[in-house]
């Protein structure tokens, strides 16, 4: 009987270890890959892996985002007319490598020089403080440094392609400007209106190529990135909380107890089966 009462007891305590385990990790989360189209004046097909994704992509479009398990994946951008990954390649293949969880645009556009080429950035979606919006700034176009000007001053200056410069702002509608850094006019974008939400990242894209003026502006914007509120205040004396842990510790003194009136019953029980043999 005293085995029984052992392996009663051993039993419980697995029971308690079980609940206060916490839960295992969650398994891989899709990547977000978007694509945006900023080579001027030619409608292309995306290719995936060898697969048709995007077909008859037009300039200043920008697709998505496809969910995309964690991994490296080959892209292709072709003509329009292209009948496979490898026919009338105009960009590519290049290998772009998505992590687990992550959040990326990948940009067909123009280098300084003008040549079609494709850059990965990766988006900042971590939570915005309350109260504020995010402004991400990416030049992709084939054009010199440039600045960004809201009400006639710089707020991002002599950025160049393909890079990008991020601000966090209290939400407005900014009239926003690109001159070629270091001067005021000619304005090379705009001047366009640009909304700052809260818990939003907006992404202006800034592509197309100055000796063809065809410079333009595209937007992309990621929302849910608010800050969630406060917890409810426990007071200066921090009495929620030293209640919490007051019925914690009850709770599991209960589960004691009950373990061991259990195990003590078990031992009663065993002894008068024994007394009544003699």
């Amino acid at each position: 009987m005293k085995t029984r009462v052992v392996a009663g007891t051993v039993a419980g305590a697995f029971l308690l270890a079980a609940l206060a385990v916490p839960a295992s990790a969650s398994a891989a989360t899709n990547a977000q890959l978007s694509v945006l189209h900023g080579v001027p004046g030619v409608t292309v097909d995306v290719w995936v892996n060898g697969a048709l994704t995007l077909d008859d992509f037009a300039p200043g479009t920008l697709a998505g985002p496809l969910s995309l398990a964690p991994g490296t994946y080959s892209v292709a951008i072709t003509s329009s007319t292209a009948t496979s990954a490898t026919d009338a390649v105009v960009i590519g293949p290049v290998d772009l490598p998505l992590a687990d969880g992550g959040n990326y645009t990948a940009v067909a556009h123009l280098t300084p020089t003008g040549d079609p080429t494709a850059t990965l950035f990766t988006n900042d979606v971590s939570k915005t403080a309350a109260g504020e919006g995010r402004l991400t700034v990416r030049h992709v176009a084939a054009a010199p440094a440039v600045d960004v000007l809201a009400g006639g001053a710089p707020v991002v200056s002599g950025l160049t392609n393909p890079n990008e410069q991020i601000l966090n702002l209290a939400p407005a509608t900014v009239s926003a400007s690109v001159v070629a850094a270091g001067t005021t006019t000619p304005v090379l974008i705009g001047p366009a209106d640009v909304a700052i939400q809260e818990g939003v990242n907006t992404i202006v894209y800034a592509y197309g190529s100055a000796a063809n003026s065809t410079l333009a502006l595209a937007v992309q914007t990621i929302t849910g990135l608010h800050t969630p509120p406060a917890g409810v205040p426990a007071g200066e004396t921090g009495a929620a909380a030293s209640m919490d842990a007051l019925q914690n510790a009850w709770t599991i003194g209960i589960g004691s107890a009950a373990l061991l009136l259990i195990a003590a019953a078990a031992l009663v029980i065993a002894r008068r089966k024994a007394d009544s043999r003699i």
